[in-house]
């Protein structure tokens, strides 16, 4: 009698210990799973995020500013060109060339900032 306890003892731990063995991969598999659904998770919120702020006013007022070149009324849009002496030696192209006059006299580069961004004459300081 104490032998078949014993002998159906065993084979319980057997089967039991091969259902354990066999249930490892499964778990890794399912904790990869999980894992990565949070991440696809975390990755959707912020693709919701960035989907809300692209349908936002803020947006729109950003991208016409930067991008669009957009003002709005009243504002003056100001694009700085670098000079010909500070581009690679290969951006300038020395076959052309422009007209410059030179009747009108030559103004100092604060009274030029002064009047592009004020939109009014500079004063006279002499």
């Amino acid at each position: 009698m104490f032998a078949a306890i014993l002998a159906v003892g065993l084979l319980l731990a057997i089967n039991f210990s091969s259902r354990i063995t066999a249930g490892q991969p499964l778990q890794e598999a399912y904790n990869r799973a999980e894992a990565e659904i949070e991440q696809l998770e975390r990755e959707q919120a912020a693709l919701i995020a960035q989907r809300d702020y692209a349908r936002s006013d803020a947006f729109v007022e950003q991208w016409a500013r930067d991008e669009g070149k957009m003002i709005r009324p009243g504002e003056v849009l100001v694009v700085p060109v670098p000079a010909a002496r500070s581009l690679p030696e290969q951006a300038v192209d020395t076959t052309v060339s422009v007209p410059v006059e030179t009747t009108a006299p030559k103004a100092e580069p604060w009274q030029v900032w002064w009047a592009l961004f004020l939109d009014a004459a500079p004063p006279d300081i002499e």
